[in-house]
């Protein structure tokens, strides 16, 4: 027997034993986050957890940003028993960075969803501490403001670019995390035309995407949203791409963004059409 194929078996071994390792968790179907009480959240095991740093920053991060979800649905598409999967949202607030992922950190009882977000927020006091507890993929196509900060990036970014990172993860059946709008939309009713990242790595891998839709239930569309009112998740049924593609056609990876984000317009009850500009 060859030597890569003998990797290769040792590699499928040990994916089928990550498999077996992540036991059923049950979640409910709709949870009322906003009603968690404080004993509750310091209590939970969070047994999929293999790092206590982790477990005590999400913990942390719940209490102080508890006010700020309405309400998830869906929650079966994400059980950590789907894994792996991309999840892809809409992205309107700049706190959604931070509170998603430990709000779903913490409702999957510990197993880590691994986010795509820009290095430069590093710069922020606090924010590389919870980048790296929560194994976070940093993405370096956006510059720093000002420009004298990019002197820092190599400190943020590894060698190794987000896209393959992002894959690795995949190949290994962690989850992903992204906003495909690529940044901050603060429109109330239209989507940006988004990047199709998302639809590469899910043609690529094989590896289906569970489209999420962010709400604000208490906003008014006559003006952009603000940063701090609360908002709804949902999550939709997956969309799996067939078997994995070496090199998906264009017109394929443009069929899969479509079929994405529209996705996530229809479960962010905002509007999307290939046209929108990106940014």
């Amino acid at each position: 027997m060859s030597k890569k194929s003998t990797q290769k078996q040792d590699s499928e071994s040990s994916r089928s034993l990550h498999e077996k390792a992540v036991p059923a968790v049950s979640l409910p179907e709709s949870m009322d986050t906003a009603s968690f009480r404080m004993s509750e959240i310091l209590k939970a095991p969070m047994p999929l957890t293999h790092r206590a740093p982790t477990r005590w920053l999400t913990k942390l991060t719940l209490l102080l940003f508890g006010n700020k979800v309405v309400e998830v649905r869906g929650l079966r598409h994400i059980n950590p028993a789907m894994d792996p999967f991309i999840l892809a949202l809409n992205h309107s607030q700049k706190l959604e960075a931070i509170y998603i992922p430990a709000l779903l950190h913490f409702l999957r009882k510990g197993k880590l969803i691994h986010f795509l977000a820009d290095w430069n927020f590093c710069l922020v006091p606090g924010i590389s501490v919870l980048y790296y507890f929560g194994e976070v993929i940093t993405v370096a196509r956006k510059p720093a403001r000002p420009k004298f900060l990019n002197v820092f990036k190599p400190m943020f970014v590894k060698g190794q670019g987000s896209f393959d990172q992002a894959l690795d993860a995949l190949e290994s059946r962690q989850s992903l995390g992204v906003f495909p709008e690529g940044t901050t939309n603060r429109q109330p009713e239209v989507l940006l035309k988004g990047y199709s990242g998302v639809a590469q790595m899910s043609l690529k891998t094989g590896v289906p995407v569970v489209p999420a839709g962010i709400r604000f239930p208490k906003h008014s569309n006559q003006h952009p949203i603000s940063e701090y009112i609360p908002f709804s998740i949902e999550f939709g049924a997956p969309i799996h791409p067939g078997p994995p593609q070496e090199k998906p056609a264009l017109k394929e990876v443009r069929d899969c963004h479509f079929e994405v984000m529209s996705a996530i317009s229809q479960l962010s009850g905002k509007s999307w059409n290939r046209q929108q500009r990106k940014k």
